[in-house]
């Protein structure tokens, strides 16, 4: 079987992975993401000059047909041209990643976090977390230039997802302090989702039958040892939070864990939250580590998360199959604390780096298309905790 084959096994993939898009979407989409990974790049030139030499055309056709799929409908040649509404591709990338989910885990980690290029734009993304990696599900674009709140963008986002997922899943959303807000964790709340949000431990807070505030950071010592509490978190009226809090402050670490929730305390841990630290895993995919998206010229945010679309597919690709791969290799889950949320086991090559390398061996050995499937690895159990009431 020829790359060339491959490329149409992909096509019919994205096309039925997708099906709000156009045919002619689906296979641009198709297309590009494919040339992505065959040349472990993003780069307009690198990728067209590929898929041209595969598909005998010329290059500069190939070129404008990419470049269209990311263009405002007026700004595309013809007639009857219409642009891609991203957003609608969301439900369904969740959709997929869940059609290919281990059937016997129905528990979903999803982080969000905002990551900036530079001056040209601040990507506020919702990304899906596995195996050390990420994969971008739901993302909006600003210019980087831009002030003022996110919130009805965040809070879009999250109910977009939350309206594609099924009721009998249990899904938590990790943000680090920086995106900490009270109508964030009602927000999620209302989806039927769990905040796992991280604050600072600057505030007070006062267990939920005292009415005698005391300061967050006497919650813990550095000694490791897990502490959950039902409480009203913050003295000012405004912000007072009921929900439980998870505490613990590990020896490698400078500063504790405070996690607010609206689980019970004997349904999470702490540990769960070093999930988050894989969206930064994701990002890194993203730019330097993979696609190398901070070489783009782009400057328009809608074109750029329209291109957003291409390298989330091309990463959901790719993480099924190195995640697949990986989970036969070593099931070992990550350590209850770790100072970075990794396995108990080191893994000598990432997912992604390791589905990039299946994908690439299997074309040249014209095999059929590789396509994974997802295995998530084991959610550390709740450990041995102290509640303070």
């Amino acid at each position: 079987m020829s790359q060339h084959e491959g490329l149409e096994q992909w096509t019919e993939i994205v096309s039925r992975q997708l099906p709000q898009l156009s045919k002619t979407q689906a296979r641009v989409l198709a297309l590009y993401s494919f040339g992505v990974v065959m040349m472990q790049s993003s780069g307009m030139r690198k990728v067209s000059v590929f898929l041209g030499a595969l598909l005998s055309r010329k290059e500069n056709s190939v070129r404008q047909q990419l470049r269209e799929f990311y263009y405002d409908a007026d700004d595309k040649r013809g007639v009857q041209r219409h642009e891609v509404e991203v957003a609608t591709c969301f439900g369904w990338l969740l959709r997929w990643i869940l059609g290919w989910w281990e059937s016997n885990e129905q528990r979903l980690a999803v982080a969000m976090d905002a990551t900036s290029l530079g001056q040209q734009f601040t990507v506020l993304v919702l990304s899906v977390v596995y195996r050390g990696c990420a994969i971008p599900v739901a993302w909006a674009i600003v210019p980087g230039s831009e002030t003022g709140s996110w919130r009805g963008r965040w809070e879009g986002l999250l109910t977009t997802l939350a309206s594609q997922m099924p009721q009998d899943w249990t899904v938590i959303v990790l943000a680090d302090r920086g995106l900490y807000a009270k109508w964030l964790f009602e927000h999620i709340v209302r989806l039927r989702w769990h905040p796992f949000l991280r604050i600072n431990h600057q505030g007070q807070f006062r267990l939920r039958h005292s009415t005698t505030f005391q300061a967050l950071k006497s919650v813990v010592q550095q000694d490791g040892k897990a502490r959950h509490l039902e409480v009203i978190c913050f003295k000012t009226p405004k912000a007072r939070l009921s929900c439980t809090l998870l505490a613990q402050w590990h020896a490698a670490y400078d500063a504790p864990w405070l996690i607010v929730t609206d689980l019970p305390p004997t349904q999470a841990t702490a540990a769960w939250y070093g999930l988050r630290t894989w969206i930064e895993a994701g990002f890194k995919d993203l730019k330097r580590g993979g696609w190398h998206w901070q070489q783009t010229a782009m400057t328009d945010p809608a074109r750029a998360e329209r291109f957003w679309l291409v390298l989330s597919v091309a990463t959901l690709w790719v993480l099924s199959v190195g995640g697949q791969a990986d989970a036969a290799l070593s099931p070992a889950p990550f350590d209850p604390l770790p100072p970075i949320a990794l396995p108990s086991r080191p893994r000598l090559l990432s997912c992604f780096a390791r589905g990039v390398a299946l994908i690439l061996a299997t074309f040249l050995r014209a095999a059929p298309c590789p396509i994974g499937a997802f295995f998530p690895e084991p959610w550390v159990s709740i450990p041995d905790f102290e509640l303070v009431l």
